[in-house]
């Protein structure tokens, strides 16, 4: 019997069961996630319970991989119960070092169950704490939020209506990641800083300092504020509950204002959560251009939410955003204790927005020279001339971007800018 991919698959989940039922001590966040669906006691369920039973149902459910004890036929430290489709390890010491002769190292390195007991074999060299450190956890996962809301929903009717005024996410289902942006100085250390005062809550609260983690993105469109604060949720662990104001406005008097209510103490209690409001400009319009009673009062619940709310307190990352900072009154302003400069990228910066967006694919240009071609261009601008040099290129029948790519990519871009500026009245 050989040591192939799918043997040492179907192996790394009997040895982690198994590890799992000796071992009280692990839990949830020392399974990897195919693990925790296998071992789950059903579909979005946290719970798992103890002895886990693996079969060849759940197998092909989780792997992809049909009639598991078949293809673990002659091995002798498996065995297979008719009764159940039942298959488990028969001795574990003799089956981890099969296991490891035949090349399991590298699925350990990425197991904290295994690496918890390989750790004390000196030719493995794998930390237990550094394999589960790097584990994606169980709490940045749709079916932990999801059990989270059934919660809150069960005990709080308002909670549902809460949920249909938002986009939320868990961090696991964020695409944008802190290391696929290309972020400036500046808001590198203000992302630093929130990070410091999420592991220091305890003493900010101890000396009543609470004025922390309302930050207010501004620049124009295409500068990545909204991929920065989804990008945040992932890197801090903390699911995000995006919101455009001008969708929550309503027709009926005073439900614009019970609608910011409900938003903000949805997450509160789904703390440690991150709250993005996007469009925070349209408070400053409708204060300005509306003189409807019901609307002002809407915009003085909304900023009357932001002064109640607070990283330290709540666990809850304000994250406003907006293209006119021009328009924001006083009022506004000064109720976020960090403004984030979004601007266009300069030469440098789009040379390394490039590179990092290209960072997979074949390129056959000079970045340096195309950085100094594309001024103006916002980082959403480059993203859509890569996206279009990368199609021209396909339909050429070829996986590497020329220089004539690049050209029809840059001429898509200032097209769609033409269009946009053109005046149909």
């Amino acid at each position: 019997m050989s040591g192939d991919a799918d043997t040492l698959r179907l192996m790394e989940v009997l040895l982690t069961g198994e590890i799992f039922n000796r071992h009280a001590e692990l839990d949830l966040n020392d399974l990897t996630p195919v693990c925790r669906e296998l071992f789950s006691s059903g579909e979005g369920s946290a719970a798992i319970r103890r002895p886990v039973a693996i079969s060849d149902g759940t197998i092909k459910r989780a792997l992809g991989i049909a009639d598991a004890h078949a293809r673990l036929e002659g091995n002798p430290f498996v065995a297979y119960e008719e009764f159940g489709q039942r298959i488990k390890i028969t001795t574990l010491e003799p089956a981890a070092q099969w296991f490891l002769k035949q090349g399991g190292k590298t699925l350990i390195a990425k197991n904290p169950a295994l690496a918890f007991y390989f750790e004390h074999v000196d030719s493995v060299g794998i930390k237990y704490t550094d394999v589960r450190a790097s584990n994606p956890p169980y709490e940045d996962t749709r079916a932990y939020l999801n059990t989270k809301v059934s919660t809150l929903v069960a005990s709080d009717e308002k909670i549902k209506n809460a949920l249909d005024l938002v986009i939320l996410s868990a961090p696991d289902e964020v695409e944008q990641r802190m290391e696929d942006l290309v972020c400036t100085p500046e808001q590198v250390r203000i992302i630093t800083k929130v990070h410091h005062a999420l592991s220091h809550r305890e003493f900010l609260q101890k000396h009543r300092i609470y004025e922390v983690g309302k930050l207010l993105f501004v620049g124009p469109p295409g500068t990545g504020k909204t991929s920065l604060a989804l990008a945040i949720s992932h890197s801090l662990h903390m699911p995000v509950l995006e919101v455009r104001l001008s969708m929550i406005t309503s027709q009926y008097l005073g439900e614009t204002s019970k609608n910011i209510d409900r938003i903000f103490e949805l997450a509160k209690h789904i703390t440690p959560s991150i709250l993005f409001i996007d469009e925070f400009d349209f408070v400053a319009k409708s204060r300005v251009a509306d003189d409807h009673g019901a609307m002002k009062r809407a915009v003085n619940s909304l900023l009357k939410n932001i002064d109640r709310i607070s990283l330290v307190r709540n666990g809850v990352l304000l994250i406003g955003a907006t293209n006119h900072p021009q328009l924001l009154d006083e009022a506004a302003w000064r109720r976020f204790d960090e403004v984030v400069e979004f601007s266009l990228p300069d030469e440098t910066m789009r040379e390394k927005i490039l590179k990092t967006v290209t960072a997979t694919i074949s390129c056959r240009f000079d970045f340096r020279k195309l950085a100094k071609d594309t001024d103006g261009f916002s980082g959403a601008d480059l993203r859509l001339m890569v996206k279009e040099a990368v199609l021209s290129a396909l339909m050429d029948n070829r996986s590497e971007i020329d220089p004539a790519d690049i050209e029809k990519g840059i001429a898509t871009v200032r097209n769609r800018e033409t269009i946009r500026r053109m005046n149909w009245l």
